[in-house]
């Protein structure tokens, strides 16, 4: 997202941070019915959008949540999400919010009959982008390539050959649905013939073929934020499919893949590395040229310093995403044991090491094991 990175509660409902109950729940209420898996069989993509506004309404609509995510962010509502307990703080709830979905999705709106709207969404769209470690720890700008959905300039969007325009659907009457009796129940349908708009196009466009839009390659230009991480998802409002029939633009979402480094390995907002050192310059002490994000620098080791010893580099790590600050450097030292002696070497370790004592006592091998196989 991988690490996916939770979108921001606010940001999902679209409301600013001082939306109040009435605006949080209007929000709730027109997305829950735009992307209800009833009205989007077959599309993943708005059943995931249906449980993310979901997740965000059950905390935003909770006093005590909504305050604890306004001060810790999701660590201090880590128990809210799917299957976390109902999106619903009471039962007036239930029949506002559903009863607005199921009565638009059966042909009702708020209990009153409507007609179809021939106005259709965009489909939201994904574009991968592959960026570099460093890219992600300092952000970049970038242009994409995607082909999207938009107006068809020989129609003007109207999807019609000639001025003549759409006509009333004649299966459904413009309604956009089909009623029928199931059982005890009266059962709304979207009308096959129609497509739900209401209306049908007799003389349809030769470039689009009634549509009303045609495939574009459309350049993007990405800013990429500091501090990004894997699956980090960059949300740009109304640059998916444009809508048809002037309905509004869907979103575009680039979703950010890291490349790995080859020397540097990330954890949160510090990064880890592995520096190798001489036996001599951990009995003696040293100072040594270690490399950082921004280039190297120079660390000193003290003497008597222990293989698998870490040292922190306050600062020097990855930037907090939207935030002031940056995480740390840490350096961990492995000491490198001399593969080849001449025999005056040997003689004279071996000297040393009848007047050196040395407890040989287990210890826990590193996190890190994979790079210093690399090192050694």
């Amino acid at each position: 997202m991988a690490t996916v990175t939770k979108l921001d509660y606010y940001e999902v409902l679209t409301v600013s941070r001082t939306a109040s109950d009435a605006e949080l729940k209007t929000a709730y209420r027109r997305l829950a019915m735009q992307y209800h898996p009833d009205r989007n069989q077959g599309d993943p993509s708005a059943e995931e959008k249906f449980k993310e506004c979901s997740e965000a309404y059950q905390v935003l609509s909770d006093p005590d949540k909504r305050a604890a995510y306004d001060r810790y962010g999701h660590a201090g509502v880590g128990a809210a999400g799917p299957g976390g307990g109902s999106p619903f703080t009471n039962a007036q709830d239930i029949g506002d919010i559903f009863g607005d979905i199921f009565g638009e999705m059966f042909g009702q709106q708020g209990g009153r009959g409507g007609r179809g709207s021939r106005q259709q969404r965009g489909r939201d769209l994904r574009y991968d982008q592959t960026i570099d470690f460093t890219e992600a720890i300092f952000g970049k700008e970038i242009e994409v390539s995607v082909k999207r959905m938009e107006p068809c300039e020989e129609c003007v969007g109207t999807g019609t050959k000639s001025s003549k325009g759409p006509t009333t659907c004649r299966q459904c009457g413009g309604r956009g649905q089909v009623r029928f009796q199931q059982g005890f129940f009266s059962v709304a349908r979207t009308c096959t013939h129609c497509g739900g708009t209401g209306q049908v196009i007799s003389d349809p466009c030769p470039n689009c073929h009634g549509d009303g839009r045609a495939e574009k390659l459309h350049t993007v230009r990405v800013s990429i934020p500091a501090g990004v991480e894997e699956g980090t998802r960059i949300r740009y409002q109304g640059g998916g499919d444009a809508g048809r029939f002037g309905g509004p633009a869907g979103d575009l979402y680039i979703v950010l893949t890291v490349k790995p480094h080859s020397f540097f390995e990330r954890d949160g907002n510090d990064v880890h590395c592995i520096v190798p050192i001489s036996f001599t310059q951990a009995a003696l002490g040293d100072e040594i040229t270690i490399p950082t994000l921004e280039g190297d620098t120079r660390m000193k080791v003290p003497e008597g310093t222990q293989s698998g010893k870490e040292f922190r580099m306050r600062g020097k790590g990855v930037p907090y995403l939207n935030e002031h600050g940056r995480g740390d450097l840490i350096v961990e030292v492995a000491v490198q044991t001399p593969k080849k002696l001449t025999r005056e070497q040997r003689e004279l370790l071996r000297q040393f090491g009848e007047g050196v004592a040395i407890e040989n006592a287990p210890t826990s091998r590193s996190l890190f094991t994979k790079l210093k196989e690399i090192l050694s």
